[in-house]
């Protein structure tokens, strides 16, 4: 088996995971969930972490599947494969939703899904303001630390802007090139290496 490490020269940076980080899976990360995924860190401790994919929109439209809203124009995305059968957002409104967690300057996660049903009515809450994800990425304990290990996910940052306004399709790529030259070569890899 090929070592993975010496294909793309990965070389692992020092931040650590925590709550409003950012995790960029490494070009050839096979998982049809995770594959050139960008994941917002909502939680991480030591009990394990919980976030959400910010570049994996999906064809269903928002009152397709939520169909007890006020009809709402923006996309909806693939948060992860945890609890895929829910729905989970997060959002830039703070404290105009009840019970929102902070998850870094001018992001927040959940909160009073009721507060944000009013809103929508009042057409006072738009989609760049927030974000409706089915399902979550979680990992368990030390899980995610194991992954880190293994180089298969590098951890950066980005502001609130950039996530929620960013085109999901270029994320990834931008992220990486948030990073630094020595990763810009990461986008030349195939999607899939076995087409090569």
């Amino acid at each position: 088996m090929t070592d993975i490490n010496k294909i793309i020269k990965i070389k692992a940076n020092n931040l650590k995971p925590s709550k409003g980080k950012i995790l960029i899976s490494e070009p050839l990360l096979a998982d049809n969930y995770f594959k050139r995924s960008v994941v917002l860190l909502a939680e991480h401790n030591e009990e394990g972490s919980f976030g959400i994919i910010m570049n994996k929109p999906i064809d269903n439209k928002f009152n397709e599947i939520v169909t007890d809203f006020p009809e709402y124009s923006g996309q909806l995305f693939l948060g992860g494969p945890v609890s895929n059968s829910s729905l989970f957002f997060i959002h830039t409104l703070g404290e105009l939703i009840e019970n929102s967690m902070k998850i870094m300057d001018g992001l927040y996660w959940g909160g009073d899904i009721e507060s944000v049903r009013e809103l929508m009515i009042l057409k006072q809450i738009n989609p760049g303001q927030i974000r409706f994800c089915v399902g979550y990425s979680g990992w368990g304990s030390k899980q995610l630390d194991d992954e880190l290990k293994k180089n298969s996910w590098l951890v950066s940052g980005l502001p609130a802007k950039d996530l929620m306004n960013t085109d999901p399709d270029k994320l990834w790529e931008y992220a990486l090139k948030k990073l630094g030259a020595e990763y810009s070569y990461w986008e030349n890899f195939p999607t899939d290496p076995g087409l090569n």
